[in-house]
């Protein structure tokens, strides 16, 4: 099965970098694993404010923990999801099996979209409770641009995750309309009930159809002995 259907190689194959390093899917788990990264690492970093009077930290966000929270679950999970399927494409040329090669492009898509979806859900989650953030909780603007940045960033991770669910479903569709794809497909070299050619004997002379004659066996021609007794008359 050749790589443009499930994965890069074929099945059992060796692992090729140059190959991998092309494929678009990979290409953009790389880039959904770095969006992940500038989220949450924007959040830990500079997502919680304090203030003299206070002693304990607040969310950048409204001072609502859950928005930051959120937004740090859904960048660390996402970071580790990219590394697993980045693993797995690594590992997929050696799949020799077509049942685990569905199962692993099935998965990416359902996953890939599934996380396009918690990430929409966190950009307007974010967004919102930024808009409703009060100036007097941060009167120095601290850690504003690494709050944009993440709200900025979960935007785009929703296209990069559904590129990925897009991908992964035009690989599934290229491996189902494969032949090769089928457990019962048979190399016809190798199917012993096909039937042979009939042998075509070359003719000698001129022959208007030039293909020559098709040889047949004479029907009595084993039977060499005569069928019972018979009488000769004189």
């Amino acid at each position: 099965m050749e790589g443009g259907a499930y994965g890069a190689g074929k099945a059992g194959g060796a692992f090729d970098p140059h190959t991998l390093v092309r494929q678009p899917h990979t290409i953009l788990r790389v880039v959904s694993w770095v969006f992940s990264i500038v989220v949450f690492g924007s959040i830990v970093n500079e997502g919680y404010l304090n203030t003299p009077s206070e002693g304990e930290e607040f969310c950048i966000y409204n001072r609502n923990p859950n928005a930051c929270s959120y937004g740090v679950a859904v960048g660390v999970l996402a970071f580790l999801t990219c590394l697993l399927y980045l693993a797995l494409d690594v590992y997929f040329p050696q799949i020799s099996s077509v049942k685990d090669r569905k199962k692993a492009v099935l998965s990416d898509i359902g996953v890939s979209a599934f996380w396009a979806f918690l990430w929409f859900v966190g950009f307007c989650y974010l967004a919102n409770q930024w808009q409703v953030s009060k100036p007097k909780d941060n009167p120095l603007n601290e850690g504003t641009d690494a709050a944009r940045a993440a709200i900025a960033f979960s935007f785009f991770s929703i296209f990069t995750w559904a590129g990925q669910a897009v991908l992964a479903f035009q690989r599934y569709q290229i491996g189902a309309d494969s032949a090769l794809f089928s457990q019962d497909y048979m190399d016809p070299s190798q199917d012993s009930s096909m039937p042979y050619a009939p042998y075509v004997e070359p003719s000698a002379g001129p022959d208007p159809t030039g293909m020559g004659g098709t040889y047949q066996q004479p029907a009595n021609s084993f039977d060499t002995e005569p069928q019972g007794y018979q009488s000769q008359g004189y």
